[in-house]
């Protein structure tokens, strides 16, 4: 896909993607959607790819959905728009279940959607001064629907539901403490701290474990506790086989230090 509303890179086995229409502060709309939810199944296909980062061009990460693209839909059938926040959910749903580590560089506000983007990823890392993080919905009538689930699995029903309720915007300091993001940075150096960090994460880190550790995650989600002690233990005894961990192992025991 030929993208226009993101730009899509990848370098020494990390893919950049940059929501890249600053004019409209990053806001998403269908055609961004779309680009989005093929960008992160690229990544996710992509073997020479091993981490996901994702931030926005200009000075705002993502300002959620762009009001005027949720205006001219609000003119439309029901099934119209029930079929639009499909594809939104889709999207989330994409990111949430990438294989591979997923970074969100917080670089400037991240509301509504935008703040789904980040909370949907592994890791958020937030500007010091610049970013702001949110759900003010309930302010203009709307409601954070599809990315509740995320906002509960990262911060717990109780906070999530006393941010949601109020529409909270958060800066970064506040937003760390609430338990939305993973670090601060100097906005200055924030890209280039969350490359650093990402690249340490992928040389000291098994790919195989890294898959298979999220893929566990998901079915955590998925399954009571019988099935999931069932299906871990099913990843236990396949993880052992693989060429991975026979490299890990043997570097272990012969105190050697692997670069993955």
């Amino acid at each position: 896909m030929n993208y226009t509303s993101i730009k899509f890179e990848i370098e020494d086995r990390v893919a950049l993607i940059t929501l890249n229409k600053p004019e409209r502060r990053n806001a998403l709309d269908d055609l961004m959607i779309k680009e989005l939810l093929d960008a992160f199944t690229s990544a996710n296909r992509n073997p020479m790819v091993r981490a996901l980062l994702i931030t926005g061009a200009g000075n705002s990460f993502c300002s959620g959905m762009d009001l005027e693209y949720l205006k001219k839909y609000s003119e439309k059938t029901h099934e119209e728009n029930l079929e639009d926040a499909k594809n939104l959910m889709r999207m989330y749903q994409t990111l949430h279940a990438v294989k591979k580590p997923t970074i969100a560089v917080v670089n400037g506000a991240a509301l509504g959607g935008g703040c789904g983007l980040a909370i949907a990823c592994d890791f958020i890392f937030a500007g010091k001064d610049k970013a702001k993080i949110g759900v003010p919905e309930v302010r203009i009538g709307f409601l954070p629907a599809i990315i509740l689930v995320y906002l509960v699995k990262r911060m717990g029903e109780g906070s999530a539901k006393e941010t949601i309720l109020r529409g909270d915007i958060y800066d970064s300091e506040t937003a760390f403490k609430k338990g939305l993001i993973t670090e601060i940075y100097d906005d200055h150096s924030l890209l280039e701290r969350c490359f650093d960090f990402t690249n340490s994460l992928i040389q000291n880190t098994s790919a195989s474990s890294l898959n298979l550790t999220k893929d566990l995650f998901s079915r955590f989600q998925e399954m009571d506790e019988k099935n999931v002690m069932e299906y871990a233990a099913n990843l236990n005894a396949l993880i052992r086989k693989t060429d991975d961990f026979k490299r890990g192992l043997n570097s272990f025991l012969d105190k050697e230090k692997i670069k993955w």
